[in-house]
């Protein structure tokens, strides 16, 4: 397994919003794990450490762009819904700006709807849950571009 197919990988995980991923080809063991951006922020395999700090240079630089970005996580375990009704349109979009208060999305938790609202202001950069899928206490929904 070279550095191209580690990077197809992460490619992989960041496109299907994947937190972890874990691999065994060619008798190498490929694991990489998200850890609070949508970079992935730490990688563990066997392999030769050339290959291994190849990886590592290679992923710094994803770590750069991630650390402006501010995170909006879940406040409870529920399910997450971008609109406040099938057919309405979502409350935010990647691109769409945002101030402090206004409603990004809604968790439902135990038949009520809890309208999770912005911290801060800034540009959404992206949606990291899929409409009407599960989320857990503390997970990132949102990463936010401060402006």
């Amino acid at each position: 397994m070279n550095i191209k197919k580690i990077q197809e990988l992460v490619d992989m995980m960041n496109k299907n919003d994947l937190t972890e991923v874990e691999v065994e080809m060619d008798g190498m063991k490929v694991k990489l794990a998200k850890k609070g951006h949508a970079a992935v922020t730490e990688v563990m395999y066997h392999a030769p450490a050339a290959i291994r700090k190849e990886a590592e240079t290679s992923f710094a630089g994803q770590k750069e762009v991630a650390r402006n970005l501010k995170e909006v996580k879940s406040p409870m375990v529920g399910t997450f819904y971008r609109a406040s009704a099938p057919d309405a349109d979502p409350y935010v979009e990647v691109g769409s700006v945002v101030q402090k208060g206004d409603v990004l999305c809604l968790v439902e938790a135990m038949k009520l709807m809890n309208e999770i609202k912005a911290e801060f202001g800034g540009k959404i950069a992206e949606i990291l849950v899929e409409n009407a899928e599960s989320v857990e206490f503390g997970q990132t929904l949102f990463h936010i571009e401060p402006l």
